[in-house]
């Protein structure tokens, strides 16, 4: 092999396909071929090609790739609150699930305002994503006809949309995960259950299970103990003090995530109640946290890196066209995590 040319400083010209090929002894499409992997080279062929650019540190031109191929090789997604834990494992899973295919991935963190999760969805689009992954609740799908319609296969997270039939949907199944934490708390003796939320038009299935667990126990659903919070640990705080001022307090208390929880269980340390034995709180999700705050949190299990991971999987069938169907829907199952906390 001849010796390879002097490293490229950073004012010189970057190493090139041609120089790589040149080296290397075969042609520049040869080379293409090495690292596109689309069609058949010698096993000894690609050893020699893959030398040559470790030697020279030739990095593909994406820009230019993306023009001639027209993908980016980048995925959006779109997350509420990237500090919950929950969507920092989520976007891990789909980052795994579509690194295999040379995607790479950038996050839109939004604060769960519906303005920006439309803004960014816009401008992902603009920037030329290859796929957009949802995982923001508010999403209106104002931009065009929807997310069906941006021009880019989508894949939705949680919530369907009547006018996406085009959109993917994974969706853990928070019915039967609320419900089972319900019915847990009621097992446990507790009789007057209380519900934090989570914001408006959000966590519909979490409430539909907690109704139907205290119906099916023959105890009535009590708009008093039913109370809103924004799925932060502050809002979940805030939540309990207002539950806690009742004249008749809950005795057990349904939060609609985790952060939610772990807030309801601050209010209750600074009210000088002890928890489970006052009052019993569950979560939903079971972020890290909920194994280090005091006491350990019982809590339904979000499967958060799988949700990721089947999004990905999904959102590269579509990209690759190997399926142009009809809008899938994956549910996830939900197991209760029992702790200390109820």
């Amino acid at each position: 092999m001849p010796e390879p040319p002097r490293s490229a400083g950073p004012d010189d010209t970057r190493v090139t396909l041609v120089q790589v090929a040149k080296l290397a002894g075969v042609s520049p499409t040869t080379v293409s071929h090495v690292l596109s992997g689309k069609r058949w080279v010698a096993e000894s062929t690609q050893e020699t090609v893959r030398e040559v650019i470790r030697q020279l540190g030739y990095r593909p031109n994406n820009v230019a790739r993306s023009l001639r191929t027209r993908r980016s090789k980048m995925i959006a997604v779109v997350v509420p609150d990237i500090t919950n834990t929950f969507y920092a494992v989520l976007t891990r899973g789909l980052a795994d699930a579509v690194d295999v295919a040379g995607y790479g991935t950038y996050v839109c963190n939004t604060d769960g305002i519906p303005e920006r999760e439309d803004s960014f969805l816009a401008d992902v689009v603009d920037r030329g994503v290859d796929g957009v992954v949802m995982a923001a609740g508010n999403v209106t799908g104002d931009v065009g006809a929807g997310p069906g319609g941006l021009g880019v296969p989508a894949v939705r997270i949680g919530s369907a949309s009547d006018d996406d039939p085009h959109v993917d949907l994974v969706a853990p199944d928070d019915e039967v995960g609320s419900h089972a934490a319900v019915r847990h708390l009621v097992d446990r003796g507790s009789r007057r259950i209380a519900i934090i939320e989570g914001p408006h038009a959000t966590g519909s299935g979490r409430d539909d299970g907690y109704r139907r667990a205290l119906t099916e126990s023959g105890i009535p659903v009590d708009p008093a103990l039913m109370v809103r919070g924004d799925w932060t640990r502050s809002g979940g705080q805030k939540a309990m003090h207002t539950l806690m001022a009742l004249d008749e307090r809950p005795d057990a208390v349904f939060c609609a995530n985790d952060l939610t929880a772990i807030g309801a269980i601050d209010a209750a340390h600074e009210l000088g109640l002890t928890v489970p034995g006052d009052v019993a709180i569950v979560g939903f999700d079971d972020v890290d946290a909920a194994t280090i705050v005091n006491p350990p949190l019982t809590t339904v299990r979000n499967p958060a890196y799988e949700t990721g991971y089947t999004a990905g999987e999904l959102l590269l069938s579509r990209i690759t066209g190997s399926y142009a169907g009809e809008g899938r829907i994956v549910v996830l199952p939900c197991p209760l995590v029992v702790r200390s906390s109820a």
